[in-house]
């Protein structure tokens, strides 16, 4: 596999796409490329070869990000986010990906089509007012984006549903977001370790797509410093929209036998 160019032909897409999502523009391209990925060789493995790169990028978004952050952000949804990573393990047994990946995207298209029927409904310019932390909230979504991180990498639309209606500047949401899947990230390492899924084989092949993901993550992190407000969180929403439609038609496939 290391020399078939089938396999790279695909690989490098993915991971550019992945990537520029970890740069700051949104999980949507993630979701986008571990199943491409997948096309490749078994969704399993193509897991287990993401998660090393993603912790590169995660090393490099942090750099990029090292002046921005949400402390209350982070310290509102990490708990939330634990007891779900927690219960992904203990559950991935039992628990199909596919009915996960389904519920998550009808909620996520729901929450994304609220957005855009909102803006065309408020008369003029005035926005939507900023919600406030709320700790139950936190930790049901922190949950949710924790559990599906661990099972289906796409923890990514859960924790946009609590954080896009705070209404954090640009710069504070995307440091936020990196610390954040940059911690769930080194987690999960103890999962996939424990269930074998790390072994030389994915773990070259990581490591031979690693300058891919540290060119594009920087992509990504400059992208999004030219970004305004009035631009940024219609993108964010917009990327939703495109996460929630990939997951509930892939969760659609998976559970239909399609």
């Amino acid at each position: 596999m290391l020399t078939d160019p089938n396999f790279y032909a695909i690989a490098i897409p993915a991971v550019m796409l992945v990537g520029l999502s970890k740069g700051g523009l949104g999980g949507a391209f993630a979701l986008i490329g571990v199943p491409l990925l997948a096309l490749a060789v078994p969704p399993m493995q193509a897991a287990a070869i993401f998660l090393p790169i993603l912790l590169v990028m995660d090393a490099v978004a942090l750099w990029a990000w090292r002046k921005h952050n949400d402390r209350a952000t982070l310290l509102a949804l990490l708990p939330g986010a634990l007891i779900g990573i927690a219960l992904g393990w203990a559950t991935s047994r039992y628990v199909s990906g596919d009915a996960m990946r389904l519920v998550l995207g009808a909620i996520s298209l729901v929450f994304a089509l609220k957005y855009f029927l909102e803006r065309r409904t408020v008369a003029g310019d005035t926005p939507a007012k900023a919600t406030q932390h709320r700790p139950v909230a936190a930790t049901i979504w922190g949950s949710f984006s924790g559990y599906a991180s661990f099972v289906a990498h796409a923890g990514g639309p859960p924790f946009q549903i609590y954080t896009l209606p705070l209404k954090l500047d640009p710069f504070s949401y995307t440091g936020a977001s990196t610390r954040y899947f940059a911690i769930l990230n080194a987690i999960k390492l103890i999962p996939y370790f424990a269930l074998g899924e790390l072994d030389t084989t994915n773990l070259t092949l990581s490591a031979t797509l690693l300058p891919v993901a540290l060119v594009s993550t920087l992509i990504g992190a400059k992208l999004v410093h030219t970004l305004r407000p009035a631009i940024f969180y219609p993108l964010m929403y917009g990327m939703v929209l495109i996460a929630g439609s990939k997951l509930f038609y892939d969760g659609a496939v998976g559970i239909l036998g399609l």
